[in-house]
């Protein structure tokens, strides 16, 4: 499933749309960014609450297909400018944390 599918059958709102055509390989949720940085794999739909510029650096090394800032969080600037650096896909929702990896999931079956 590409970034652009899972907008289409979500309605999670782009914030960020760098290339929506990236595949989504698998599912990450976590907050803890060291944790992240070793657990989360190329491909990803990683889901996250934390909105600082840290979240790009994760983004990037990790590779993943996009980041789902969930819980109605929006990152702050300097995030948004890096991911833009990095050519990542920011998206939102107001959606837990739990119903986003419970959607995500049932997509990627």
């Amino acid at each position: 499933m590409t970034v652009n599918a899972l907008i289409e059958k979500t309605g999670y709102k782009p914030l960020l749309l760098s290339d929506g055509d990236r595949e989504i390989t698998g599912g990450y949720a976590g907050d803890l960014l060291s944790w992240v940085m070793g657990r989360a794999e190329s491909g990803d739909c990683w889901v996250t609450i934390m909105s600082n510029v840290n979240v790009a650096a994760v983004g990037q090394l990790t590779d993943c297909a996009c980041i789902v800032f969930s819980e109605d969080v929006r990152p702050d600037e300097a995030a948004v400018n890096a991911a833009k650096t990095h050519g990542l896909n920011l998206l939102l929702t107001e959606k837990s944390t739990f119903e986003v990896c419970v959607e995500v999931g049932a997509l990627l079956k």
